[in-house]
Formats: C-alpha cells, sequence, structure tokens
C-alpha cells in the first residue's frame, strides 16, 4: 500500500454537515449486505470522523434488526458494556444491544451523558434506527465543550468545586427496579456493588433502597484535552420531570423518595431557574438529524450529551454502550 492509499484509509470520511444538523456521511451505492463487513474495513475512518465531530450520523448502512446491530457493535467497538445503574427500563433486543430507554413518547428526554453518574462510564454509544417514526423522537446531540464555555461562570465554578449528587430511591411501583440497575436484588451483592462504587446506600423499612453518589460536573477529554460539561444534573431532576407526576410522586413519597433527583454537590436542592439556564443553553447548541431507517448514530459519549425528543407513531432505537472509560476523576472538593 503506498502512503496516499494508508492516509486515506486512516482519515476522517467526506460528511454533509447543515447549520443546526450533526455530521451524516452517506453510503454511496445500495446498503452493503453485510453491514458489520463494511463498518470492519471502515472502522478507522470511521473513528476519525467521530474525533473530528463528536458524532456522525452513517446513512444508508441498511440497519434493519437487532443481530445485526450487535454485529455492527462487536466490529466498531473495542468492548461491550454491560448496563448497570441505569435510571430507566431497558429491554435486551440481542447479545449488548438494548432497546432505546422506555420514557413516555411524549414527554422529551433532556440533554445527558450516558451514566455520567457512574465510575465507569461508556466512552461511545450506537444508536441504530430500526423503525424510524411518523414525526418527531430526533436524537439530538451537543458538544459539551461549547455547552461549557456558553454557561454563566458562576454556575460553573461552583459546580467544579462541588461536583453534583445523584440521589435514587429504588421501589416496586416506580422507576428501575433493583435487579435492572444492578443487575441482582440481592441485598448483599448490591450493597457491596455500591461499597466499591462510592455509592451510600440505605435500605428502608419497607424494603425500599434509597442512594446517594457523587460525581464531577467537568471533564476534560482524554483525547482532545478540551473541558466540557459533562453530567446529567439537568436531566434526573425534579424540575425536569411534568409536574403533574412531579407533584404526584412528591406527595406519595416525599422530595427524599424521588426516583431520581440531582443537587448541588453540597447536598442543597437545585432551583428551578438553574435548571432552565442549563436547558436552555443545551437547546442553543443542540444539533438535530431525522432518523431514517437503517441510520446508525455513532456519539462519543464524554464529549457529546445527547437527548431525545417527543414522537408519534412507532420509535425503534437499538442503542449499544461500549469503550468503557473508568477512573474518571471526583470533583475538586470531594
Amino acid at each position: 500500500m503506498d502512503v496516499t492509499s494508508e492516509a486515506t484509509q486512516t482519515a476522517p470520511f467526506e460528511v454533509i454537515r447543515p447549520e443546526g444538523s450533526p455530521a451524516v456521511h452517506h453510503l454511496d451505492g445500495p446498503a452493503p449486505a453485510d453491514p458489520a463487513a463494511w463498518v470492519t474495513e471502515h472502522r478507522s475512518r470511521l473513528r476519525a470522523t467521530v474525533a473530528e465531530h463528536g458524532a456522525v450520523v452513517v446513512r444508508g448502512l441498511g440497519l434493519r434488526d437487532a443481530d445485526a446491530v450487535a454485529r455492527v457493535g462487536r466490529a466498531f467497538l473495542d468492548r461491550i458494556v454491560t448496563e448497570r445503574e441505569g435510571f430507566a427500563p431497558r429491554q435486551v433486543l440481542a447479545d449488548g444491544v438494548y432497546s432505546s430507554s422506555e420514557w413516555p413518547a411524549h414527554q422529551p428526554m433532556c440533554m445527558h451523558h450516558e451514566l455520567s453518574y457512574s465510575r465507569e462510564v461508556p466512552g461511545t454509544l450506537l444508536f441504530a434506527c430500526l423503525t424510524a417514526p411518523e414525526s418527531g423522537g430526533v436524537t439530538g446531540v451537543a458538544d459539551s465543550q461549547a455547552v461549557l464555555e456558553t454557561l454563566p461562570a458562576d454556575l460553573v465554578a461552583r459546580f467544579e468545586e462541588e461536583g453534583w449528587q445523584l440521589t435514587r430511591a429504588y421501589m416496586d411501583t416506580v422507576g428501575v427496579g433493583l435487579a435492572d440497575s444492578f443487575g441482582t436484588a440481592d441485598r448483599a451483592a448490591v450493597e457491596a456493588y455500591c461499597d466499591a462504587n462510592g455509592i451510600t446506600c440505605e435500605w428502608q423499612s419497607d424494603g425500599e433502597l434509597r442512594t446517594r453518589q457523587r460525581a464531577a460536573a467537568v471533564l476534560r477529554h482524554p483525547g482532545n484535552g478540551r473541558r466540557g460539561w459533562f453530567n446529567q444534573i439537568a436531566f434526573l431532576n425534579e424540575w425536569t420531570l411534568d409536574p403533574a407526576i412531579r407533584e404526584y410522586l412528591t406527595f406519595e413519597f416525599g422530595v427524599d423518595g424521588l426516583p431520581f433527583n440531582s443537587l448541588h454537590g453540597d447536598g442543597t436542592r437545585l432551583d428551578e431557574e438553574t435548571v432552565l439556564t442549563i436547558n436552555d443553553v443545551y437547546e442553543k447548541h443542540t444539533l438535530r438529524e431525522p432518523w431514517r431507517d437503517g441510520d446508525l448514530l455513532i456519539v462519543d459519549n464524554l464529549r457529546m450529551a445527547h437527548s431525545r425528543e417527543p414522537y408519534e407513531g412507532d420509535r425503534e432505537i437499538a442503542v449499544v454502550l461500549g469503550d468503557p472509560v473508568a477512573g474518571l476523576p471526583l470533583p475538586e472538593g470531594h
């Protein structure tokens, strides 16, 4: 192979990127007979494209079922992650492949970085569109580095010093159960997991588990060295719940019994204005591309936040989490 040809094999793909949209790479001609073989052949170029843009939609790959997505995941990722500590139920569609989080179709899922509160975070996310919705349902992305630069300096300073806290209540009637979140409902195993991952846990008299954990809110990307707003503060929060649902849950379980809530690093509650400010900044930086059947969206989870917008009609998105990154820094004040 000559030098020019070798450089081509590792160079980013050419993409289309209209204003307000993420990078999109269109495959020429008909969809490949074996999408995983195509990904294997072009793995280096795909990774270079994600490194350049933070996320890329690969259009024309022709993904049709979860088994094909599983093969693509194994072809592209160094290691596939089994989800732990998820905040919403998922279905297992194939080995290493999940459904998108179960969330009411009419309610948005605000911008967040997947599992950003965990000690081991997936570095890469794959979203494959098996069935595009009739309308809406976009998986938006936003560059955490641009978000950080736009947020008010005093807001960033406090969270950078203190980090943030996530509180959760695991119960049978609301939210995610122990087995789905921890992979087991055995008390001793759950306690061991929490102890190993810096999670404070407390069993209630009715058997409900409540947990609290602390994480950094700002991350220096290990690849490009830039600082980004990396957390789920403005999503896993009481103020982003539907008001009627928030009122009901607070009445039934109290604010400490909400399925999840995010707090300042010192444990004080966030005010609604702070949450609205963060989500307003996310909106300014959101990139959107409507789904088409067979699309693959590859996201650098350390750099790009993602969301899910309300939709109508059937929507089937298969998800693979991979390339885990462990040992992320704790907040300075930890």
